[in-house]
């Protein structure tokens, strides 16, 4: 682009790397990816646009942006097609201590006011950490636009003595939520292995570690012990996938 008469100022510069990082995102087949790039490119140099007198120039602009749009409504029209069949597929790979993963950065794209009920199957809701992870999701849902009636959850039972604690602790969730207007239904499996979480607006995102994929925070007084943006993780999988028939427990 910049070869192109478009000259080198900061803004098309800026312009310049999101866009050829679109192309190259575009070109390795990871549409999603590129499709948010395009859209940030494209914005970007409508703000150069803007501020350019130059009419060589500006027609060199108007015919780029013409086709990123035009290459950026194919794409999103394409996985909007993948999500009706059932075929949208994203992976997101969280690397050991990584930081920026809160469940509000994971999940917050996929939350809308079409949002009404969720089921979480996850076996590993049973010690104190695991409960307030659990219990930090649904704060979550309740904050967002989406608006929540009713949450399943799958999970196991504790084998040991923590067993009443946890019972004790879902139970007070479940009162606090019903204070919200929010049903918590619970459901105790032995045999349960699978982590996933579905919204009933056709999204399903399983991962590898189920919710209890932070580590545990140096001291109560370390940076990410409240926000969990500040707080490492554990390596782990994310596996985004839509399909229209979200199926229940």
């Amino acid at each position: 682009m910049a070869k192109s008469g478009l000259g080198l100022d900061p803004g098309t510069t800026a312009a310049c790397a999101v866009i050829k990082r679109a192309v190259e995102l575009d070109s390795e087949s990871r549409y999603p990816q590129a499709l948010v790039c395009y859209q940030e490119g494209i914005d970007l140099l409508l703000q150069v646009l803007k501020g350019t007198k130059d009419d060589t120039k500006k027609y060199n602009l108007r015919k780029k942006i013409s086709d990123y749009m035009d290459r950026a409504e194919n794409i999103k029209k394409y996985l909007d097609q993948e999500k009706e069949d059932g075929k949208y597929h994203k992976q997101i790979k969280i690397e050991e201590n990584a930081t920026g993963f809160s469940y509000e950065s994971l999940f917050q794209e996929y939350l809308n006011e079409t949002v009404t009920e969720v089921w979480i199957e996850d076996p590993y809701i049973r010690q104190t950490h695991q409960l307030y992870n659990f219990l930090r999701f649904c704060e979550m849902l309740i904050k967002r636009p989406c608006k929540v009636t009713t949450i399943h959850l799958l999970t196991s039972l504790d084998k040991g003595s923590g067993k009443e604690e946890q019972r004790n602790g879902l139970e007070e969730i479940k009162e606090s939520l019903r204070n919200h207007g929010v049903l918590l239904e619970l459901e105790y499996s032995s045999s349960i292995h699978d982590r996933e979480i579905r919204f009933n607006n056709g999204w399903m995102i399983k991962i590898g570690r189920g919710l209890d994929y932070f580590k545990k925070p140096q001291s109560r007084f370390s940076l990410g012990y409240c926000d969990f943006d500040l707080r490492p993780c554990h390596e782990t999988t994310v596996d985004i996938f839509h399909n229209k028939h979200t199926k229940k427990i």
